[in-house]
């Protein structure tokens, strides 16, 4: 039979050799989103970063050569609590109501009413969301307790991640080491509390608190890691975005027992090789379900290696666990804030590459809102800036952000554009020497370093170039009064004299 007599049968009898795609094939599909934060690693603990590392990363090091690595990388807070707000609303957390410090056991959500998440904006867009880990962001407990507690533990929780964008939420409500000691899954306590627990061990110890039945310290990153996997799973059909804020390798340090001296140093390096191999876990179920290709996989981290973890121990075996910068967790040095961040998203991010673009962890929301074309409004993801360009390697010499501001856990600034640093404090504005109050007489009142020919911050040269330290104060200025850091109509923003550490505004 000729070829057109056959076509003409097909089209006679309703029949197409090439099938229109429906409206849903033709659009783009979604691609899945799973970020991964680490609690107190710091960015010389992975060795792609640290050619010294003392332990090998393997995991996360596959994941950089499948994708990209960033050096310049920070978190919006040198502690946890106020790092975590910015992820999830694209905003410092020092706007609202967090100056300083961290959330503690039973503190009220510190999200605002009406404040939209980057999780309640891809639920919007058809996203199944889960937050699954570490929460650390106030769960608005009932106070009133028949039992002993503090807390009634047989009530829901009167704002979980739920009520912030997440459809499922399986969380600790803090550290692991601030009571108290129970999961809690979509608002409800797991378990209730049969005992109070705690541990005095060095590296190990934990505060006394409340502990669930079904709650084992040395249990939860494995419990996280397990419930991450059968997220994938479960929603392998549908674009999902999986926030897992890891508990490790945060303090208590308790590798399980077969990880025990896998890093060859100490138990801190076991926990953090753990942390890769539940790296692995998750990327491997992803590529178990056939999401590889369409996932964008983020890992980082909370802030940087916290000192007391053992930094002094494993300094004097030829571990920097800040690789080559000053301080750790809680200071305002590149220490508290600079961190590994290692982003996969095959056929999108170049495989086997590195940026030198300076990102925050402020960015996600924008970022996630220019892949997915979503318009941001005026009052949302005020300190957000997209990584996409940076993500794809085509952003070029241009930065993608005129500056970052860094924080530290006493409230202290500074703020970074291109190579300069300026600090508006003396000294560590943390737990390092000179910690605030400790600084020497004679101590400058800030610090000026160019990044650059300085990144150990050895050398202040704020006598040296007064115009930059005051070009970069007044910057400052204007992002706090401004109430935002981006492009964009001014925002509401509460008065200096109310916050700590800002005696240099006047």
């Amino acid at each position: 039979m000729k070829i057109a007599a056959l076509n003409f049968l097909i089209l006679f009898a309703g029949i197409s050799l090439f099938p229109s795609c429906t409206k849903e094939e033709k659009e783009e599909k979604l691609p899945n989103i799973v970020y991964i934060l680490a609690d107190d690693l710091g960015i010389g603990d992975v060795s792609i970063y640290n050619d010294h590392s003392r332990w090998n990363t393997p995991a996360l090091d596959q994941l950089a050569s499948e994708g990209m690595f960033f050096t310049d990388a920070h978190s919006g807070s040198a502690v946890c609590t106020p790092t975590r707000y910015g992820i999830l609303t694209g905003r410092y957390s020092w706007r609202g109501v967090i100056k300083k410090g961290v959330t503690w056991s039973y503190d009220s959500a510190i999200i605002e009413p009406g404040r939209e998440t980057v999780s309640a904006m891809l639920q919007k867009k058809g996203y199944r969301t889960a937050c699954i880990g570490k929460w650390h962001l106030g769960l608005n407990w009932v106070k009133d307790s028949t039992a002993g507690w503090p807390v009634d533990f047989s009530q829901p929780v009167q704002k979980s991640p739920n009520d912030f964008g997440f459809d499922y939420s399986f969380c600790i409500p803090a550290s692991l080491d601030i009571p108290p000691y129970v999961y809690v899954e979509n608002g409800r306590v797991t378990a209730q509390p049969n005992r109070e627990t705690e541990s005095t061990t060095q590296y190990g110890w934990w505060r006394k608190g409340p502990t669930g039945e079904d709650f084992f310290h040395e249990k939860v990153l494995e419990t996280f890691g397990e419930k991450a996997v059968q997220f994938i799973g479960e929603n392998k059909d549908q674009p999902f975005f999986l926030y897992l804020p890891l508990s490790a390798p945060h303090t208590p340090i308790l590798p399980v027992d077969s990880f025990g001296g896998k890093s060859g140093l100490n138990e801190y390096g076991d926990f953090v090789v753990m942390v890769d191999e539940i790296t692995r876990r998750v990327t491997q179920a992803l590529e178990e379900n056939g999401l590889t290709n369409n996932t964008l996989v983020i890992f980082t981290s909370d802030n940087g290696c916290a000192p007391y973890a053992g930094t002094a121990e494993m300094e004097k075996a030829g571990h920097y666990s800040s690789f080559i910068y000053r301080g750790y967790k809680a200071d305002i040095y590149e220490g508290g804030h600079r961190i590994p961040f290692i982003a996969r998203w095959p056929g999108h991010i170049p495989a086997g590459t590195s940026s030198n673009q300076t990102t925050c962890l402020t960015d996600l929301m924008a970022t996630c809102a220019d892949i997915l074309h979503i318009p941001l409004a005026e009052n949302q993801a005020e300190d957000s800036y997209s990584m996409l360009p940076a993500l794809k390697g085509n952003s070029g010499e241009t930065p993608i952000r005129e500056a970052t501001v860094h924080h530290s856990v006493h409230g202290n600034f500074a703020i970074r554009k291109g190579n300069w640093k300026l600090i508006l404090a003396p000294g560590s504005g943390g737990w390092s020497e000179p910690k605030p109050g400790e600084e020497p007489e004679d101590a400058l009142p800030f610090q000026l370093y160019n990044l650059e020919t300085d990144p150990r911050e050895s050398e202040n040269l704020l006598n040296q170039e007064p115009q930059k330290a005051e070009e970069l104060r007044q910057l400052l200025i204007s992002y706090i009064q401004n109430g935002r850091s981006t492009p964009g109509p001014a925002q509401p923003y509460e008065q200096a004299e109310n916050w700590p550490g800002l005696e240099w505004m006047k």
